[in-house]
């Protein structure tokens, strides 16, 4: 008698389709994520308990415990930063509503900050913040 053997067959998983699965959420998750861009420049920013989280548009303000200031990521004197805003490129934005942030280090005098408003009041910059870290 002759048996004959039937061929199994072999199980095969497609990953195809769960390879493009994830590579589009790679691509959705690349693109729909920002990435916040700040200055290398270190500051001990003072302490706050009302702190509210701003976003990281328009003209960054720092001012070092050593006194050095810096318009976004250029070094500057107060003398220079009228110079620097009357010739900022807002993008058709008014400047009365163009967002600027003042990151000031804990140790730095109430003067110097005083200093920098007037410059930013002179040149119609009204749209402040002073940059804080949370508690």
């Amino acid at each position: 008698m002759k048996v004959s053997r039937r061929k199994k067959r072999g199980v095969n998983v497609d990953l195809t389709p769960m390879i493009d699965v994830v590579f589009q959420l790679i691509l959705f998750f690349l693109v729909s994520t920002t990435f916040a861009i700040l200055p290398a420049i270190n500051v001990n920013l003072p302490h706050s308990t009302t702190a509210q989280g701003e976003g990281v548009a328009g003209i960054t303000i720092t001012v070092q415990s050593d006194g050095k200031i810096w318009f976004n990521d250029e070094e500057t004197s107060i003398s220079s930063i009228g110079n620097l805003l009357s010739n900022f490129d807002t993008g058709g934005k008014a400047k009365d509503e163009y967002p600027v942030t003042v990151e000031a280090d804990e140790n730095v005098t109430n003067g110097t900050i005083v200093k920098i408003f007037d410059e930013l009041r002179k040149e119609d910059f009204v749209s402040v913040n002073l940059r804080t870290t949370e508690r």
